[in-house]
């Protein structure tokens, strides 16, 4: 089995959008984040981060697991 080159182009690139992504929506977060209730406030961050360690995860994870074939 070898690697599939489109999941690995496809991770690049991804590797380089995802910085982007989290600047522009961390810019959103603090631009939006006194207009909201306390409770709005909690689960955007909460969700900004879990979604920025589980996009993290899964690039690392499909970078590494395509390169050495699992």
């Amino acid at each position: 089995v070898l690697a599939s080159l489109p999941l690995q182009m496809m991770l690049y690139f991804n590797v380089y959008y995802f910085p982007v992504w989290c600047v522009a929506e961390g810019m959103m977060l603090q631009l939006k984040y006194h207009l909201l209730p306390q409770h709005y406030q909690f689960l955007l961050v909460a969700a900004f981060l879990i979604l920025s360690l589980a996009e993290g995860s899964r690039l690392y994870l499909g970078y590494m697991g395509n390169l050495q074939e699992k």
